[in-house]
């Protein structure tokens, strides 16, 4: 490039500027680039252009370009226009952007020029200052408005309450306003990581507001692209939305979910009396039915030993509850968590402490199953031929099946949220380490995508999520690490195509939670949203987690909000979510302040519902949901809410667990004449295939997770099995 080109700003003498600034330009490396300067002239940006004596290109930063996908060769034309002007490009209005800011080496600078471009955002409509307008996930209180106007280009506008997302709100619309949708669409989050301008303090809550305005921008974008191509609008998914006052359901599912939030107070009291009087402990996974959470939660304000959770935790809470002196303990869940609750509570000594499980029939898992299958044995076989091998198995699988695996290769256990954590904890604490995890397929795949990510992070960034490791260990560890590839819950198996195109159409301005055993392609949607504070993936207790901790910012604000958040998950887990926001919102400080709507999203496929015909809608029964009255009706076909095509979520192994049956249970207990002997979680008295007890070897791996809890390191017992036992012995042999 010609270094005569130049940069001009117009202004008049007659004008004065408060901030005491103005635009100077200077060359470096063929690079224009603009400097503050002290000045008393300039007013504004408003008749700032770009000029230039030759054609004047303007390269990607250094540091971080637009993505190849969207770059394109522009003409010289699209440079000389003003930027209010609308024959400019799209990429070429982000890189005079970007070339901007990081020619402007100081923080503080950055601010001014920011606060700058703030005083030029056009006054916002106060009839367009409503909730349907707000921006979620910003810190600051953020609206934005669009149309399409008649010459088929968007039109936006924006105000915050803070002077910087004001900035930053002027400079997307210097960007995007006038652009075509296509121009809109096309732009990742991505291709703003340059415009991070450096500010002191809150730099990822910063960076949040420029991709959660994009995002909201191209959420209504998509809207005017459908109503031009004479698409008809999609159906909502259900939901709930609760607040200080009360719950209200949007769709035929979330009503049935929320008829049991405020269960019968009669039958309440009858499980209380029974497990007072016979002195029985309840644990409860979150999968539960709503009716049986509903209940459950409300007996455990008047009986201490009511316990819901995820698995692992069951066993912990049944152990406490027959040190408290329970006599018996009643298991809400599948087999393999009964099993292991009763093989937890004989290793702390608690073997006269009877365990019941909810039905005299088998109450299966798929992914429990497929780690029983030969299949899954044959894998292991594979694994123990390899040295230094480690088995990482999901806790969610039966004590036989962590004893057979523990015999052929070391194995310890692991939850959806410390999966990562042991796994890259194991490979820093031993060289030349292969890992095999199992039997979930979709989380071993999205164990190894995150960790192909992470090769992407900086060093610093990494040793966040672990100490011992960088770009170079990661990379190292990829090719050591296998899964599973035939095992899948069938309830996470349901988030599919359908459902994650629906929530990119119509949730992608959300929050957005997911297990980590949902498919891949709804993982990816999730870790998106985590990037931009939008998101969370994990165990069910980290959604609880995330969700709890977004509301009690928005209490904290004490603004007017409304908080979406996408349900990715069982839909089981919506009793317990709903009643900890009960509990914020029903806070002293809630009630006395703005006022905060939060809406549970159900992620149902179309194929779920069952949508009631006209005549039949006249004969429905109601229910009274706190000063709501709902029509109660089947919320999806067959009373599960799943379909092959992607959908919320109901186990019907899960749903095995019905009230009637703990107060059956309960009702029978003590069990003087075996009548419920079927219900009862037997102990395992087979013996492994090397001739040990099933019950001792399969607990090891649960105590090794244990160990590395407490630890944060493997114990030594299973680093010497892994370094001496199996491949390194067979190879020596």
């Amino acid at each position: 490039m010609d270094s005569s080109a130049t940069v001009s700003v117009k202004a008049s003498s007659s004008c004065s500027c408060s901030s005491g600034f103005t635009l100077r330009p200077y060359l470096n490396s063929n690079v224009p680039k603009l400097t503050l300067f002290p000045c008393k002239k300039i007013r504004s940006f408003a008749s700032f252009s770009f000029k230039s004596i030759k054609c004047m290109h303007f390269p990607p930063p250094e540091s971080k370009p637009i993505s190849n996908s969207y770059l394109s060769p522009f003409s010289c034309s699209a440079l000389r226009s003003s930027p209010s002007q609308t024959n400019e490009l799209v990429p070429s209005k982000l890189n005079q952007l970007i070339t901007e800011f990081q020619s402007i080496s100081l923080p503080i600078d950055r601010v001014k020029r920011l606060l700058q471009y703030a005083n030029l955002l056009p006054p916002f409509p106060e009839s367009s200052r409503v909730d349907s307008n707000r921006v979620m996930g910003c810190t600051a209180q953020v609206w934005l408005d669009a149309r399409l106007d008649q010459h088929g280009k968007m039109r936006f506008s924006a105000d915050s309450d803070s002077e910087i997302t004001r900035g930053f709100c002027s400079c997307l619309m210097r960007v995007l306003d006038r652009a075509a949708p296509e121009e809109v669409l096309r732009v990742k989050t991505e291709d703003l990581a340059a415009l991070n301008v450096g500010l002191p303090g809150g730099g990822q809550s910063r960076v949040n507001t420029w991709h959660n305005v994009l995002v909201s921008m191209q959420k209504r974008t998509k809207k005017f692209v459908a109503e031009r191509d004479g698409k008809l609008p999609s159906d909502p998914f259900p939901s709930l939305t609760v607040t200080s006052e009360g719950i209200k359901a949007k769709g035929s599912y979330a009503e049935v979910q929320a008829r049991y939030l405020f269960p019968d107070e009669v039958k309440v009291q009858e499980l209380v009396s029974e497990l007072k009087e016979k002195k029985i402990g309840v644990v409860a996974h979150f999968y539960m039915d709503p009716e049986v959470q509903g209940v459950l939660t409300a007996a455990g304000k008047h009986w201490p030993h009511i316990h819901i959770s995820d698995s692992l935790v069951m066993a912990d809470s049944a152990v406490k509850m027959a040190k408290a002196g329970c006599k018996f303990i009643t298991v809400l869940g599948v087999d393999f968590m009964s099993e292991n609750v009763r093989a937890i509570l004989d290793q702390a000594g608690f073997q006269e402490v009877v365990v019941y499980r909810m039905s005299s029939d088998r109450i299966g898992c798929s992914l429990a199953d497929a780690a029983s299958s030969p299949a899954y044995m044959n894998y292991l076989k594979t694994a123990s031929a390899f040295p230094t091998s480690l088995h990482v198995v999901y806790i969610n699988t039966s004590i036989d099946t962590k004893a057979y695996a523990h015999e052929l290769v070391p194995t310890i256990t692991c939850t959806s949220s410390n999966v990562v954590q042991t796994i890259l904890q194991a490979f820093a604490q031993i060289p030349d380490l292969n890992v095999w995890y199992g039997p979930d397929s979709y989380m071993g795949a999205n164990i190894a995508k995150l960790f192909q990510q992470m090769t992407m992070m900086t060093d610093e960034e990494i040793a966040e999520v672990h100490p011992a490791h960088n770009r170079d260990s990661i990379k190292s560890l990829l090719p050591h690490l296998r899964y599973y590839q035939d095992g899948t819950c069938i309830v996470h198996h349901l988030f599919g195509h359908e459902v994650v195109e629906k929530i990119k159409e119509m949730y992608c301005d959300s929050f957005l939670t997911a297990h980590l055993e949902v498919p891949g392609e709804m993982f990816s949607l999730a870790m998106d949203a985590k990037k931009r504070g939008m998101g969370v993936v994990g165990s069910t207790q980290n959604i609880l987690d995330f969700i709890k901790k977004r509301v009690q910012e928005a209490v904290d604000r004490n603004v007017n909000d409304h908080l979406q958040f996408v349900l990715g998950t069982e839909s089981g887990m919506v009793t317990s979510i709903v009643a900890a926001l009960r509990n914020l919102l029903c806070s002293p400080k809630s009630t006395d302040g703005a006022k905060v709507t939060v809406e549970i999203v159900f992620p149902v496929s179309s194929d779920s519902i069952t949508k009631p015909s006209l005549s039949s809608s006249m004969n429905l029964k109601s229910t009274k949901v706190g000063d709501v009255i709902l029509p109660v009706i089947p919320g999806v076909a067959s009373g599960e809410g799943c379909s092959i095509h992607g959908g919320c979520a109901s186990c019907p192994y899960m749903k095995m667990n019905s009230l009637n049956s703990l107060l059956k249970v309960c009702d029978h207990l003590p069990d003087k004449k075996n009548t419920i002997k079927a219900y009862e979680a037997a102990r395992l008295k087979m013996q492994t295939p090397n001739g040990n007890s099933i019950a001792d070897v399969g607990c090891e791996p649960i105590l090794h997770m244990r160990h590395f809890q407490a630890s944060k390191e493997l114990p030594e017992k299973l680093v010497h099995q892994i370094l001496h036992i199996n491949g390194n012995e067979n190879s020596a042999s």
